[in-house]
């Protein structure tokens, strides 16, 4: 699917060299290479979670952020540092599909699931909030 991710898949990543965190305003992801990303809450325009069948000696569930004209703002693969604030967050937003969600954690194979997306109702709120 997204081929990017395939250099981080080739074996299992330490999961104490990534770290996700976030704060009222930023979710920042600090990667195995010692690369960070950071997206405003704000900004998110859509969630993913891509899986594939490298499990389980691979990572084989990954977190993708998406920002401003669906441009990527940051991966991270399940089980790190940080995971779990980001992920109840992002389950907060109005709309998120935990179902999908759901069918995404039990999947086996190469696949995208889309768990939210930025709507034009969601533009017009947060600029009224």
């Amino acid at each position: 699917m997204f081929g990017w991710l395939k250099r981080f898949r080739r074996e299992r990543a330490p999961k104490s060299e990534w770290a996700a965190t976030i704060d009222a305003e930023t979710i920042t992801i600090h990667d195995i290479k010692g690369d960070v990303r950071s997206i405003a809450k704000d900004d998110i325009s859509s969630v993913i979670i891509e899986t594939n069948d490298s499990g389980p000696w691979g990572d084989d569930v990954w977190w993708i952020l998406f920002g401003p004209d669906n441009a990527l703002a940051g991966a991270f693969p399940q089980g790190i540092d940080g995971e779990r604030d980001v992920v109840n967050y992002l389950m907060t937003l109005p709309g998120f599909d935990e179902a999908e969600m759901i069918k995404a954690m039990g999947s086996t194979a190469n696949a995208v699931f889309i768990l939210w997306r930025r709507t034009e109702t969601d533009d017009a709120s947060t600029s009224s909030a």
